[in-house]
């Protein structure tokens, strides 16, 4: 099941320091529990990129899953606050490295994230890059912003059916870890996954 929206939350928005130094604090804390009930907490993907976005979706949901998968389109953040909507468990922000205003956009809707999800419950996915002459944001950019808020970066050309293929069954496995359904892996074992590579390919998950 896939549902469209403008995401987010209706929290006054946060300052990049105050979000940076809230994510250090939050690390610190004792990670909740898993969620109830197996898929009620749908995956978000953020990104200007309609097309690809909807594209990936439909090839997560071709996934063999036990249970019924929820992928939750959005362009940006904040949603709605009338918005009736369950906890997400699982945010990717999605920049077109083609893009500079998909940057921008990742960037404002950072700022509207709470600071929990920074515990492997986000990550970030740059698409473009096997065009690199046609790219307008440099790769290392998009490293230092995942770098800054601690969370995994996966490279992908989504244009691509087989990357794309691939990339929706590793998101599929970290929605899984993240929602509680893989016995003994927490989401915040997904940090440990820095400690080794600033980036991941998705076959490193």
């Amino acid at each position: 099941m896939v549902f469209p929206a403008c995401l987010g939350s209706g929290r006054p928005r946060q300052s990049l320091g105050q979000l940076r130094s809230a994510v250090q604090t939050v690390l610190e804390r004792v990670h909740s529990g898993p969620s109830t009930g197996a898929w009620r907490n749908p995956l978000s993907l953020v990104g200007t990129e309609d097309a690809l976005l909807q594209q990936l979706a439909d090839s997560m949901l071709k996934e063999d899953c036990a249970s019924e998968l929820r992928v939750h389109l959005a362009r940006s953040l904040p949603l709605p606050s009338s918005v009736d909507r369950p906890r997400i468990d699982l945010i990717v922000f999605v920049v077109n490295l083609h893009s500079k205003y998909s940057l921008r956009n990742v960037e404002e809707s950072l700022r509207h994230v709470d600071a929990t999800f920074f515990l492997g419950k986000a990550a970030f996915l740059a698409t473009g890059a096997g065009r690199e002459s046609h790219c307008s944001v440099h790769r290392n950019t998009v490293v230092k912003l995942a770098h800054t808020y601690r969370s995994p970066l996966f490279f992908c050309d989504l244009e691509m059916e087989g990357f794309r293929a691939t990339m929706a069954q590793r998101l599929v496995r970290m929605l899984q870890i993240c929602a509680g359904h893989v016995p003994g892996v927490s989401a915040l074992n997904l940090l440990s996954l820095l400690r080794s590579s600033e980036t991941l390919a998705p076959e490193d998950l």
